[in-house]
């Protein structure tokens, strides 16, 4: 970029000056000082990030347009090894997932190079090299098509949002009815009256007699001849039942 100078009226404009090489904090730098070291690949940039070598390789297929039953493996394995060796340079840190689908394509590309034995068998074909590396490259763009259909789909807080809008809360406050001191006590006595016309049944217990014990003692012991003393009362009779056989007994022994 130039800039001219133009002067007072009356005065001629002057030639534009040479371009900046760079400004710092608007300050124009007209050179560059001599021991500044700018690293080769400081304005590298890597666009293309993968999730993994099977994601590489399949960008590599489809931007080629290749068909993927018929790969020419050469040409992957070499653009494949030069991509890992771009990573190098670049300092990046390589997994070991991405070595090994390397050693893989070396060993898939030296068996094509290798002479097929014959087959026995006329009516099959012998085994290609490549095809597990397709089934699992298909298997691959199947999932990753399955992901990308999923992640267009409409997402909660990213495309639709949830209305966080709270209705006012209106409460009724209800004042108590105005009563007079005569309508209560009406009803009271209303109350009263009801209630005397329900009668409770009560059930009483039927009083323990030390007599009519102590013949129940002398018919069992003159049937059995021994019982034990447990067995002369009912455990529903309570400590009464408990303290009128005992007495019972003792005024039997007696």
């Amino acid at each position: 970029m130039t800039e001219g100078l133009t002067g007072t009226a009356g005065d001629a404009t002057e030639a534009p000056g040479p371009a900046a090489a760079a400004r710092i904090r608007g300050v124009a730098l007209e050179r560059l000082p001599e021991d500044l070291y700018i690293p080769p690949d400081a304005l590298e940039v890597l666009l293309d990030a993968f999730e993994g070598p099977l994601d590489l390789l399949l960008y590599l297929i489809r931007r080629q347009n290749l068909d993927l039953l018929d790969i020419p493996v050469a040409e992957i394995t070499r653009q494949y090894l030069a991509y890992l060796e771009l990573l190098h340079e670049l300092r990046f840190e390589l997994a070991a997932e991405y070595l090994a689908m390397a050693a893989w394509l070396a060993e898939i590309k030296s068996r094509l190079l290798l002479p097929r034995p014959p087959c026995s068998d006329e009516d099959s074909e012998p085994e290609d090299p490549r095809a597990e590396l397709v089934r699992r490259l298909q298997e691959y763009e199947r999932y990753r098509r399955a992901a990308e259909d999923l992640d267009a789909l409409p997402r909660l807080e990213r495309d639709v949002f949830a209305a966080s809008a709270a209705l006012p809360r209106h409460e009724r406050v209800r004042e108590p009815p105005h009563v007079e001191l005569g309508e209560l006590l009406g009803a009271l006595r209303e109350v009263l009256a009801r209630a005397e016309l329900h009668a409770s049944h009560r059930v009483g217990r039927e009083p323990l007699s030390i007599r009519a014990r102590m013949s129940e003692i002398l018919v069992r012991v003159d049937a059995v001849q021994f019982t034990r003393f447990t067995e002369l009362f009912h455990a529903g009779e309570g400590r009464l039942g408990v303290v009128v056989t005992f007495i019972a007994v003792l005024e039997l022994v007696r």
